[in-house]
């Protein structure tokens, strides 16, 4: 074993994942110091070699979680396109020519039947997104209708609808919303590359509302848009010293959408969105850490490996918002191959 390798060892043996008690108690409200995961640290793991790493977030999956379980959840966009942001991955974007058209939002009845359809295929979570800035009152209210009425199918409820104001987030929890997807993209210092048109402090402080309203929080990034190795460090490091970090946590590949800034970039490195996952399993043991879009673009052998670095939870189904996400079939299929056990 290297030195480098002994010293990761040592100082992880030392901190988060040996730390389950203090961790349960955050998760139920009691104060308790979390370990701090600075970026140099977690750029640092990153750095190790492929086969330390893995067997490293492997170890601490295999801690916390069923090793060979997967969640799946299936989401459906309700209200597509005609968004006012400027995020450079989104073909939902008004201001970039795309094939997405600016629809209206999905009637209730619609929105149950897709959820019963995809109870009906395993899916255990209903995740339900809509292109907004943020909603409007008005919006909140058909959404609390659809919250409701799914979780009286016995799905666990997610909406991502943007930026929240304040008493829309407890409108959602008494609706009955179990998870609120907000995702901070990447990080801090190679934000403005991707947005301008909301600020990071602006995620933060919906993540603050989702948390004091007593919702969950799902929350990742997207990889694969340019940044630097030291950048993804930055988007973990951001994410694990949430106070707690997220109990879902969504690791999104680049699908690159022909109309938006972003179509051409390079394409990243299956092995350094592998990587990812690790570091994401390693600082967050607990959450669960989910392949989101990109997947269908993946080979077999490479969400296998992602499973082994800890991700646990998959979208699955037809369509993930606007693009598409592997079918039912191959997945079930995959599955198979791997051994796996959805939740």
């Amino acid at each position: 074993m290297s030195q480098l390798t002994s010293d990761i060892t040592v100082d992880l043996e030392r901190c988060p994942d040996n730390t389950a008690g203090k961790f349960a108690d955050k998760l139920a409200g009691t104060a308790v110091e979390s370990p701090r995961w600075d970026v140099a640290r977690i750029k640092t793991l990153l750095d190790l070699p492929f086969n330390d790493l893995i067997h490293r977030a492997q170890l601490v999956h295999r801690q916390h979680h069923d090793a060979n379980a997967v969640q799946l959840s299936t989401l459906i966009s309700v209200k597509t396109g005609g968004c006012p942001e400027d995020c450079g991955y989104c073909p939902q974007a008004a201001r970039y020519h795309t094939d997405v058209e600016n629809q209206e939002m999905l009637g209730l009845d619609e929105v149950v039947a897709t959820a019963a359809a995809a109870k009906a295929q395993g899916a255990s979570r209903f995740c339900m997104g809509a292109a907004w800035r943020g909603p409007k009152q008005r919006d909140i209210e058909k959404m609390t209708e659809m919250v409701s009425a799914v979780k009286a199918l016995g799905l666990e409820t997610c909406a991502t609808l943007g930026m929240l104001k304040p008493g829309q987030a407890e409108q959602l929890r008494q609706a009955g919303l179990d998870y609120y997807n907000h995702n901070l993209d990447t990080a801090p210092e190679f934000y403005g590359e991707v947005i301008t048109t909301r600020h990071y402090e602006d995620r933060l402080d919906t993540l603050q509302k989702v948390r004091g309203a007593g919702i969950n929080v799902c929350c990742g990034g997207i990889v694969g848009m340019g940044e630097s190795r030291h950048a993804r460090a930055g988007l973990i490091a951001q994410l694990a010293n949430l106070d707690p970090y997220p109990e879902s946590v969504p690791i999104n590949h680049l699908v690159q959408v022909e109309g938006t800034p972003l179509h051409g970039t390079v394409a990243l490195d299956p092995l350094e969105f592998v990587r990812t996952i690790a570091a994401a399993r390693i600082t967050m043991p607990k959450a669960m850490v989910r392949l989101s879009a990109g997947r269908q673009e993946m080979s077999d052998a490479v969400q296998a490996l992602c499973f082994l670095a800890g991700a646990n939870s998959i979208f699955y189904g037809d369509k993930l918002l606007t693009t598409g996400n592997p079918e039912a079939e191959r997945d079930k299929a995959l599955f198979d191959k791997l051994g796996l056990s959805s939740i």
